[in-house]
């Protein structure tokens, strides 16, 4: 689609994407928020930015996510930078946050290891709201961890990162945490919804483990007393439908106090469950 010598009017006037996505798409091409707009919508588009915007337009009727064309998510009411090299954050991993402040809130400058930190969403989130918090984060992928170090730095915030297979990123003889908290890939791998919507374009390594949705939480929840002081938490995001397994694998691994909580829409979605020993 060629939108050269378009007015910004001309371009909203288009009916194939909502007048919001494209409100986002020619903010972003042209540097401005979405009311330098309305009151420049005779603003003629550049050849660049007709070129950018046509780009935009093409891989949005495609699917491909709005987070990923605009380059950023707002989290816990924070812009983070995303590409495809990380999961979207999303609006439900906001009540794993929310249960991890919860239960440092009586502890001085609680130590928190993140583990598949992704863009770092979770990790600056907390640092960002104690920010007498040590937060550590992990990821297998470099990338991932490169994009959580500068969503930290555009916060403000220290995080401590390293890359590796969940608890083996961790440095020997590091000192234990209050709460590891993790969103770790959980769909199944014959789960249709990897083919579908935005999933279909978020790398799949962090969306299931290729077995059974489930290993992952065996592995945090059999390792994660290694790493915590007594009395410390492990606290999980998982699917809706994954509360009874995760509630019965923390009882299996002897973790105690366990509690599941639901999201805005009611959905079980966030398991915490302690090590009092």
């Amino acid at each position: 689609m060629r939108f050269e010598g378009f007015t910004i009017r001309r371009c909203l006037q288009d009916t194939s994407l909502p007048r919001l996505e494209l409100q986002l798409l020619l903010a972003k091409v042209v540097d401005q928020r979405r009311e330098w707009l309305i009151a420049h919508d005779d603003h003629v588009l550049a050849p660049e930015q007709s070129e950018q915007f046509g780009s935009l337009y093409v891989r949005r009727l495609a699917g491909e996510p709005m987070a990923y064309l605009l380059g950023q998510r707002e989290f816990m009411g924070l812009a983070f930078e995303v590409n495809p090299a990380v999961l979207i954050p999303r609006p439900e991993t906001e009540l794993l946050v929310q249960t991890v402040l919860e239960r440092v809130v009586q502890i001085r400058q609680p130590r928190i290891l993140d583990l598949g930190t992704g863009s770092g969403a979770i990790a600056v989130s907390l640092a960002h709201t104690r920010p007498d918090a040590v937060v550590w984060a992990t990821d297998i992928s470099q990338p991932a961890i490169a994009l959580a170090k500068r969503n930290a730095q555009r916060h403000g915030v220290a995080i401590e990162c390293h890359v590796g297979n969940w608890f083996e990123a961790l440095p020997v003889d590091t000192l234990p945490f209050d709460v590891i908290v993790s969103n770790p890939p959980y769909i199944h791998p014959d789960d249709d919804h990897l083919r579908q919507g935005d999933l279909r374009f978020e790398p799949r390594q962090a969306l299931t483990e290729g077995i059974d949705g489930l290993s992952v939480y065996r592995t945090l929840a059999e390792s994660a007393a290694q790493h915590l002081v007594p009395g410390g938490w492990l606290c999980v995001e998982h699917g809706f439908d994954q509360s009874r397994d995760i509630n019965a694998i923390f009882e299996d691994a002897g973790l105690q106090a366990v509690e599941t909580l639901s999201d805005l829409s009611g959905h079980p979605r966030v398991t915490a469950g302690s090590y009092n020993t």
